[in-house]
């Protein structure tokens, strides 16, 4: 055997060899190249003999030489085929990544990403009401409650809605000052009829109010508002409460509204006044939970940095707009609502009082305004820790500027002295 045929089948076995080690890898190779790709780049139809030969051989022989390899040659050269073991190897290979492939799949699909965050559910959702008795869809209404701003314009709000064709509820007492009613024969279901109450801390509620005309409330009450909210936060934090009108005394019994069918329509009209109070409280409550979240978040960060060492990045006006924005959310929550006390409109009705306090109770209002108010202490502390960090801060670099400048006074007098 002349020399030639020996280089030549020492170069195809060494070929071959190559061939043979990236199969130790391609699993991993594989797994790479389809987490970079989305799970679609590559394929098992391209995993194949000319795959595996392409990515590993150029690091042994250039381009031509592979291709003189691969291609059948007479003569004194030696002819390259590919081994039965190879093929196996490959085929196993090409049925481990389908099947790993489908398991990645079918993880993703059943629990999402890991560390993606999800939705959160509305934070004024009912309490579980797996025990209420259950009811004919007949006999349920329904009662809604947003919160959309901070402020109604009452007055210039009921002569608009007059102008669309409503009607103002005069049944009310006078010391009830701060709520507008209205009806409507819009109503969503012919049992009661529709009552519409505007609360004048930016709250309304709707009794037996079918959808279209909902929609077309809210549209003209967005002239009234004073510092509306963003519509997705009105929509998400809502109420909704079903209600019956039947027989016995009005109540809410296991998280539906029952009326008495018996009462006049100004009695009726008094009780849901009672009713709504407390429900425009809640989702006034719950707009300002948000908030408070909202502010938390934004220094979420600082504690951190102040347990690392780092330096605070925060300027003095930006800290004292924070204090600002807790103060004016303290003062809404504690002093210009009616979370704290029983409103004076049922120190005399007592039957008035006893539905708003079951109502605050069902709504978890006294505990969730308990809550709110130690977030908010932990908040001041540590803003009057930012204030005072920066107030050191701010002293000692006054102090080094006394220093830098009696230095230079002292440097002027030796100077003087010595010259």
């Amino acid at each position: 055997m002349s020399y030639s045929v020996l280089i030549g089948v020492g170069m195809s076995l060494k070929a071959l060899w190559r061939l043979h080690q990236p199969l130790k890898t391609t699993h991993a190779y594989g797994f790479t190249l389809r987490t970079l790709n989305g799970l679609q780049g590559v394929t098992s139809t391209k995993l194949n003999y000319s795959t595996l030969t392409l990515h590993h051989l150029p690091y042994t022989c250039s381009t031509s030489r592979l291709q003189e390899l691969q291609r059948p040659h007479t003569g004194r050269h030696c002819h390259v085929q590919t081994p039965l073991n190879l093929i196996s190897k490959t085929w196993k290979t090409q049925m481990r990544l389908q099947s790993t492939t489908t398991t990645i799949k079918s993880i993703l699909v059943q629990g999402g990403m890991p560390g993606k965050r999800t939705l959160k559910g509305p934070r004024t959702k009912q309490p579980s009401r797996t025990n209420q008795p259950r009811q004919e869809e007949e006999d349920l209404m329904q009662c809604i409650a947003y919160a959309t701003a901070d402020q109604y314009h009452l007055p210039t709000l009921c002569h608009d809605l007059i102008a669309h064709g409503f009607v103002e509820v005069n049944e009310l007492p006078r010391d009830a000052s701060n709520v507008l009613v209205m009806g409507t024969e819009h109503v969503a279901k012919p049992s009661d009829s529709g009552t519409i109450f505007f609360f004048r801390e930016g709250s309304v509620v709707f009794w037996n109010v079918e959808e279209k005309t909902v929609k077309a409330v809210m549209r003209i009450l967005e002239q009234h508002e004073i510092q509306p909210y963003e519509v997705a936060l009105v929509h998400w934090e809502n109420e909704e409460i079903n209600y019956s009108v039947g027989e016995g005394n009005s109540k809410l019994y296991r998280g539906n509204f029952l009326f008495n069918g018996e009462l006049d329509y100004e009695q009726v009209v008094l009780e849901k006044f009672a009713f709504s109070n407390a429900l425009s409280l809640s989702v006034k409550l719950a707009i300002w939970e948000t908030s408070l979240d909202n502010f938390v978040e934004s220094i979420q960060s600082i504690p951190e940095m102040l347990k690392s060492g780092q330096r605070v990045k925060l300027s003095r006006a930006e800290v004292m707009q924070k204090i600002g924005e807790l103060f004016s959310l303290r003062h809404c929550i504690n002093l210009s609502s009616d979370l704290l006390i029983t409103p004076d409109f049922y120190w005399d009705r007592e039957d008035l009082e006893q539905l708003y306090d079951k109502t605050c109770q069902f709504l978890n209002i006294n505990r969730r305004v308990k809550v709110v108010n130690e977030k908010l202490q932990h908040c001041t502390e540590l803003t009057d820790l930012m204030r005072n960090h920066l107030s050191e801060k701010h002293s000692l670099r006054l102090e080094w500027m006394i220093v830098v400048l009696i230095a230079i006074e002292v440097m002027f007098e030796l100077a003087r002295v010595i010259f």
